[in-house]
């Protein structure tokens, strides 16, 4: 994820999906579609209103063309993307994809105080975890870079063109600040396709893009749909194998976030890709995972993220302060793993 963790590729794939345990029931038939996308995987059941070879032809193609629109707006490492043009050439002409998740980023910025920052994508490039390799990291290359980071030094405004119409234009006020949206982009994806299906007239489906889940309905068993949330050790890159808790969802948007996928060891110590924007460094405390639930796949995603760069007690502190969020926060305690759930939260943890 973002500001904090480049939570890319799969790096927060704590999600996994507890869906084909259900038994269909009578009522029409579910679909499912898998793929890969964002340098992720997506997984997707719905039923559609009228169950046929051809209605499911058409939502797959429906799916796969607006992935290949948000990959080519908001995708870092799409040579060809409009991320890609703001960075490196400094194209500020934005489309619709990219200013939403322009928006999203910066109203979660002012909810988290700057603790959950998309302009921080140059510190996720110096760790080794944006979209270049990183290097060696030194005190004084990241007093160098933090100078770049924060989301003041962008502002939105609007150019005509030549036939008179408008054109929303984001600029910058120096060329070495960035933008990376990988700690919202994918719960973004996820409601954006849903969405979509919305759109179609249907009223029962799951989507998820890289653990970033928005469920709407019942699932094919006619319940709420359940949401596995992995163990969070270091080596359980599994998502599915070791299930530490279960959540219940419908008509909202879940997304996990953690560490113990995304990380690399130096010199014998643990580099997260969990990076604190106002510091500039990983971050080092107890809290190993953020499972969040809210009205959408976006907001839980820039939660979770804001979330694991807190820790856990200020985590809790958040959640229970925050309306229209719930959480499931593990945490480790000296050799033990520890859950805590917030009163809200429609789960139960396996023992």
């Amino acid at each position: 994820m973002n500001i904090i963790s480049a939570k890319t590729l799969a790096a927060a794939v704590i999600a996994a999906l507890l869906v084909f345990s259900c038994k269909q029931k009578e009522g029409g038939r579910y679909y499912t579609i898998d793929g890969t996308t964002q340098g992720t995987t997506f997984h997707i059941v719905f039923q559609p209103e009228v169950a046929s070879d051809s209605s499911f032809a058409a939502v797959r193609d429906t799916i796969n063309a607006c992935l290949e629109r948000i990959d080519f707006s908001v995708s870092g490492y799409n040579k060809e993307s409009v991320l890609t043009a703001f960075n490196e050439e400094g194209n500020g002409k934005v489309d619709k994809i990219f200013l939403d998740n322009f928006l999203a980023s910066r109203q979660m910025s002012d909810c988290s105080d700057g603790v959950f920052d998309a302009s921080a994508a140059p510190l996720f490039d110096l760790w080794g975890f944006g979209f270049k390799t990183g290097t060696e990291v030194t005190p004084q290359m990241i007093d160098s870079v933090l100078q770049f980071v924060g989301m003041e030094h962008f502002r939105i405004d609007s150019l005509k063109s030549q036939d008179g119409a408008d054109s929303i234009v984001i600029l910058r006020d120096d060329p070495r600040c960035r933008l990376n949206f990988n700690a919202i982009a994918q719960g973004y994806t996820s409601d954006y396709l849903a969405a979509k299906l919305e759109s179609l007239g249907m009223k029962n489906f799951l989507v998820e893009v890289g653990g970033e889940v928005y469920a709407k309905g019942v699932n094919p068993g006619g319940q709420s749909w359940n949401v596995g949330i992995d163990r969070p050790t270091d080596g359980n890159n599994s998502p599915g194998a070791y299930i530490q808790a279960v959540v219940h969802i419908k008509d909202e948007g879940l997304v996990t976030s953690g560490d113990y996928r995304k990380f690399y060891i130096k010199d014998g110590k643990k580099i997260s890709h969990t990076i604190n924007p106002k510091t500039g460094y990983p971050v080092e405390h107890n809290l190993l995972s953020a499972t969040v639930v809210a009205e959408n796949a976006t907001i839980a995603d820039g939660y979770a993220t804001y979330l694991m760069v807190l820790g856990f007690e200020k985590a809790r502190e958040v959640v229970e302060s925050t309306p229209g969020i719930e959480a499931l926060l593990i945490f480790s305690q000296g050799e033990e793993l520890k859950v805590w759930m917030s009163e809200g939260l429609d789960a139960e943890e396996n023992k």
